[in-house]
């Protein structure tokens, strides 16, 4: 019901992305979708990927710090606040959104976050039929 995400910390600097993005590159690893949240000496930079655990792999081999963590991934329609409705049901089953982002992919909405109670957020998944992507689902899409 999660996929894994990969966390790379890299410093506010020149040049410090593109070594994490040629890695990818170079081991032919597809970016399915990133965000990069900043502080004043590094950000972090979340990816989902075709292969991620070849990708954190690969990028340990090349000594940058990177980690791995599951996070919720559903589809929603695409169709305006349709991520609001989500995002309602959790909150309503009391649950804390940690941080989430959101893209379209193949036509679908695809909301990917993280929670303050993973467990009870399975359960409001299920009891409330909100369709989640598992890991091999990924690869459908691309």
């Amino acid at each position: 019901m999660t996929i894994n995400q990969l966390s790379i910390f890299i410093e506010n600097r020149s040049g410090t992305l593109i070594k994490v993005l040629e890695v990818l590159k170079q081991s032919g690893i597809q970016i399915i979708a990133s965000t990069i949240a900043d502080t004043a000496e590094y950000g972090i930079y979340r990816l989902i990927c075709s292969e991620p655990m070849r990708a954190f792999e690969e990028l340990k081999k090349a000594g940058i710090a990177v980690a791995l963590s599951d996070v919720f991934a559903i589809e929603l329609d695409n169709q305006p606040g349709r991520a609001a409705d989500a995002i309602e049901t959790f909150s309503t089953a009391g649950i804390s959104i940690v941080y989430m982002y959101s893209f379209l992919l193949g036509g679908k909405g695809i909301l990917i976050f993280r929670t303050d109670n993973a467990e009870r957020a399975r359960k409001t998944i299920l009891d409330n039929n909100l369709k989640f992507i598992a890991e091999e689902d990924l690869t459908s899409f691309v």
